[in-house]
């Protein structure tokens, strides 16, 4: 069974969906097979990193409208493994369905299932206040807080680690978004800005500030070890 590893945003905004798809790229250019499930139903930024038509999404998982597999979205396939992208993009009427406490428990039996068929599951996990994110949490093997290395990211870091106690776990992590070298967050990892609006991820170019970082963080909090070239100082080399 694959490690399951939920990313928790503290906030809205604070780049919790791109550090999970970039992490999820930076594993699948090591050759590494992951899945990736959106438990941030009301936001849907994942559906973002994908081209064409969403039906089915996960929503209809959740409600028993279409079968796991059915939902699952390939990422980038210029990479040497395997990326599964579970975005939810649904109307109204199915996203209230699916924010249910039955749809919710639905969504520990997709990370299960996850589990069973890929080498990683990584969450994108909106901040804790809804049955979806509550299951996503309890679901996971570890969980990272993503919170922006600004004054903001410290304001909001302490609540949603006390939501993580309330539900009897700890953070096993802090990453640092939007780090300038100027941080005033307390982060385990920290990732400079990537790219705004782009579509694909900024690690899938090795050539980057950004792609070495990422690739630093994910050995850590993946547990792998990963035979990755960066052209400027070597990192993971």
């Amino acid at each position: 069974m694959a490690d399951t590893l939920a990313f928790v945003g503290v906030a809205g905004g604070v780049g919790t969906t791109r550090t999970v798809v970039e992490t999820a790229a930076t594993l699948a250019r090591d050759g590494h097979s992951v899945a990736v499930l959106d438990a941030a139903l009301g936001t849907q930024g994942l559906s973002t990193y994908v081209e064409g038509r969403l039906d089915p999404d996960l929503t209809a998982v959740l409600v028993e409208e279409t079968g796991f597999s059915e939902a699952a979205i390939p990422g980038w396939p210029e990479l040497d493994g395997e990326v599964a992208l579970y975005p939810a993009h649904a109307p109204f009427e199915r996203l209230a369905r699916a924010k249910t406490v039955d749809a919710a428990q639905r969504l520990e039996t997709c990370i299960d299932h996850a589990a069973g068929q890929y080498d990683h599951v990584l969450l994108d996990v909106p901040p804790v206040a809804d049955n979806q994110a509550v299951a996503a949490v309890r679901g996971a093997d570890r969980r990272a807080l993503v919170a922006p290395a600004t004054r903001r990211g410290n304001d909001h870091l302490p609540r949603m680690r006390g939501r993580l106690v309330d539900l009897g776990f700890d953070a096993d992590a802090v990453v640092g978004t939007f780090a300038d070298g100027e941080t005033a967050l307390s982060a385990d990892y920290e990732l400079p800005t990537a790219e705004r609006g782009a579509t694909e991820p900024t690690a899938i170019d090795p050539d980057t500030e950004f792609a070495p970082a990422v690739a630093s963080m994910t050995e850590a909090l993946c547990r792998c070890s990963l035979d990755l070239d960066f052209p400027e100082e070597g990192l993971l080399s």
